[in-house]
């Protein structure tokens, strides 16, 4: 099993999970590729809406992918994504500061925000579980 994190405006992501979805990388391929069937994925929001240069910064939704199968829906003539089907749990936001000392992926807590800016990471089960505990955890 490995262990991702998607990164996705809170309104996609809503989007998304509202359809039983993800796509990474404004709708590519190849990081939907990567993934395996029941690979775990956390979806991380650094802005609260697409179009808006607000900072939102917290770990909005988790699932597990369904199955093997990439697809691409057509959208509209100009948009067609590629999708892999997600089961989506139930589960609270999480700000992303209050663990940045604590996650793996993280180098340097100053920067940490680099590592994300592709768009889509592997990260370890620490980093998956460690995130995972907090959103599970009925506030």
């Amino acid at each position: 099993m490995n262990y991702w994190i998607i990164v996705a405006s809170k309104d996609h992501m809503q989007d998304a999970k509202a359809g039983g979805f993800c796509q990474a990388c404004h709708g590519k391929r190849w990081p939907l590729a990567k993934m395996n069937t029941g690979d775990g994925i956390l979806f991380y929001s650094s802005k609260e809406k697409f179009s808006s240069g607000k900072s939102y910064q917290k770990f909005t939704a988790i699932g597990f992918v369904e199955d093997r199968v990439v697809y691409q829906p057509k959208i509209n003539s100009d948009f067609n994504p590629y999708r892999r089907d997600i089961d989506f749990l139930d589960c609270e936001e999480v700000k992303i500061h209050p663990l940045l000392k604590k996650l793996h992926f993280v180098d340097n807590v100053n920067k940490w925000g680099y590592k994300l800016m592709n768009g889509f990471l592997e990260i370890d089960k620490h980093d998956f579980e460690l995130i995972k505990s907090k959103m599970l955890t009925v506030h």
